[in-house]
């Protein structure tokens, strides 16, 4: 059975807002504690709720997270920032790589396109008139390269025949 999804907003009653905090502050030390035992790594956490009154709270101790973070710090810049990403990165890659998406599918749908009209062209309907000089010269390529491809495949097999 799943659970609905809840709209991610400011919880404006007080005492829901204090019961969600706990139960997800546990959630995310869970987390962390089957992160860290799963994968073999070190990682801490840290929440601080001034809304609340508590003091902050640290997993697993606060000398441990004192001390991870201290050898973080102590590591060259290039090694703390090789994975770090900000918000305007993170969109700058997101939309490079659905840009080049994109002009993938174009590039598959042109080819898509000129298949067909090359098979209509030689099943004998006259679409070849409306075409451009540029289309023209693609779908040349297109039957060139069939052709090629037909031949290499027919050597190949006059090849098996005669062993």
């Amino acid at each position: 059975m799943s659970r609905k999804k809840i709209k991610l907003a400011y919880i404006t009653n007080d005492s829901a807002r204090k019961t969600t905090y706990k139960r997800r502050t546990k959630c995310l030390v869970k987390k962390v504690r089957e992160l860290t035992t799963l994968c073999g790594i070190e990682g801490f956490a840290v929440m601080n709720s001034p809304d609340f009154g508590s003091q902050v709270e640290v997993w697993p101790s606060l000398e441990d997270a004192r001390r991870l973070l201290s050898d973080f710090k102590k590591l060259p810049l290039s090694k703390q920032n090789k994975k770090m990403v900000s918000q305007e990165s993170f969109l700058e890659q997101s939309l490079a790589k659905a840009t080049q998406q994109l002009r993938k599918l174009r590039e598959k749908n042109r080819q898509k396109e000129l298949k067909e009209v090359m098979f209509e062209s030689l099943s004998g309907k006259g679409i070849l008139q409306s075409l451009n000089a540029m289309d023209l010269d693609e779908v040349d390529l297109l039957v060139k390269q069939n052709l090629t491809d037909i031949d290499d495949r027919v050597r190949v097999l006059t090849k098996a025949s005669r062993s």
